[in-house]
């Protein structure tokens, strides 16, 4: 039961992201003739060349359906039911509120570029986080980088900045251009943020001679286990003992002030880590042990 709970959750989550992301293309993005990336890009300059005859949301199905036969044929099933429900709920939201948005929600075009970047990055990385996808250059550059040695990454970059560059033909300037790049990349910051902002995590490594008492005092407090390295100094040839811990980076201010208070002369470097999987962090979905 729990299982089934989670799995509508992660349903209605996605439901959730999508509609943010058809408001931030309807709202703020269409009516001003600003193009973005991926299908609904696309859409938007299909809808405007058409005449205003070709809703978004019937371009922004079509060109998903045809992304996915095609990498079906070409990659085998890897798509999951989530990413089909994405573009499906997307398209759906899109046909529906098209109408009711006649007009964009801010009139300067340069802060709609922003607000439309920064929501389409929240609903993109909802969409992510429950193991959907908005499809469009996602599925684009899964084509390509099968036959060619490419990263996914800038596959999409290259896809998103082509489909910008096609808003030249429904809006003959360069400022227009330059609406469309900055939302790019207010989306992809937004995306990176939300996915892995809460996520980040403090690597710290710790030399003291009371290393003892500093570990005690941090294992007291968090949950977290600390790891004694022996090592040497080069300078002085002396032994010494190294404390090496992995925290959440709003714990990592506090573990620095324990050292502190326990030893005023101990030396300690941070580093930010990202992706620290096992006890206490995330677990690595889809592998079984």
């Amino acid at each position: 039961m729990n299982n089934v709970n989670k799995e509508i959750r992660s349903y209605i989550l996605i439901a959730f992201g999508m509609l943010i992301y058809a408001v931030a293309a309807l709202g703020f993005l269409v009516p001003h003739k600003i193009v973005g990336g991926g299908a609904t890009g696309m859409s938007t300059i299909i809808y405007y060349l058409s005449g205003k005859t070709v809703p978004v949301g019937i371009s922004y199905f079509v060109i998903n359906v045809v992304l996915v036969g095609i990498a079906l044929k070409v990659l085998g099933p890897k798509f999951g039911i989530k990413t089909v429900f994405a573009i499906v709920i997307g398209s759906a939201f899109l046909s529906f509120l098209q109408p009711l948005i006649p007009e964009a929600f801010v009139s300067d075009k340069f802060m709609s570029s922003i607000i439309a970047g920064m929501l389409t990055g929240i609903g993109i990385a909802i969409a992510l986080s429950e193991g959907g996808s908005t499809g469009g250059t996602d599925i684009v550059a899964m084509i390509v980088t099968k036959y060619r040695n490419a990263s996914p990454g800038k596959m999409i970059m290259y896809s998103d900045c082509g489909i910008i560059a096609c808003s030249l033909f429904i809006n003959f300037n360069l400022e227009g251009l330059m609406y469309g790049y900055v939302m790019m990349g207010v989306v992809s910051f937004t995306v990176d943020f939300v996915l892995t902002g809460k996520k980040q995590s403090a690597q710290l490594f710790i030399f003291t001679e009371k290393y003892q008492e500093v570990a005690q005092k941090i294992t007291e407090q968090f949950a977290h286990g600390v790891t004694v390295v022996d090592c040497t100094g080069w300078y002085t040839g002396q032994a010494k003992k190294m404390l090496i811990i992995v925290v959440r980076k709003n714990e990592a201010i506090e573990v620095l002030r324990i050292a502190k208070r326990v030893d005023s002369n101990v030396f300690m470097t941070m580093n930010t880590v990202m992706g620290v999987f096992g006890k206490g962090f995330d677990e690595v979905k889809g592998i079984k042990a």
